[in-house]
């Protein structure tokens, strides 16, 4: 019987400064947050804030909740909703934490995830999380893989700034 292959290892992404002109933001790497202390933040937010682009460019802001799951956001939203349809239009969007003061900012692309297993392990995730049943739910399942990704302490923000790129 041949040996199993290891799991990949994931790649961290590659991190720096975010572009803040006039911030006063050094541009030492001093300081910077590691990439945990974000998976931390997108994994306990309870309440998540997503940005979609109506076809007409005007934006789109709403609630919603969901899971930090292996490196994504997971939601979930009604087809027919505004948020359903703008990224039907156009997947691009940005997701935000709940905590202003501690804030990690997700930039990426929302796709429907239609594997069943992903369906199952959100649905008891989101359970133990909200305390909500999703495993009837009929409406699909997003996720948004980041293409970069913004970290925001406010007690130390000019020298923690920080920009992860995937």
């Amino acid at each position: 019987m041949p040996a199993k292959k290891p799991a990949k290892q994931k790649k961290e992404p590659s991190v720096g400064r975010p572009l803040m002109p006039g911030y006063g933001v050094p541009e030492s790497k001093k300081g910077l947050l590691p990439w945990s202390w974000a998976k931390q933040r997108l994994q306990k937010s309870h309440n998540y804030v997503i940005s979609t682009v109506k076809p007409d460019g005007s934006p789109h802001t709403m609630i919603v909740w969901g899971l930090w799951m292996d490196g994504a956001f997971y939601f979930s939203t009604g087809e027919n909703s505004r948020k359903g349809r703008n990224l039907a239009h156009n997947p691009r969007c940005t997701v935000v934490t709940d905590n202003a003061a501690e804030a990690v900012i997700v930039e990426g692309e929302a796709r429907v995830n239609s594997d069943s297993a992903i369906h199952r392990i959100f649905a008891k995730e989101y359970q133990s999380k909200y305390k909500w049943d999703m495993r009837d739910f009929k409406e699909p399942v997003f996720q948004v893989r980041p293409r970069a990704a913004f970290g925001l302490y406010e007690k130390k923000f000019q020298n923690s700034a920080t920009r992860w790129t995937f």
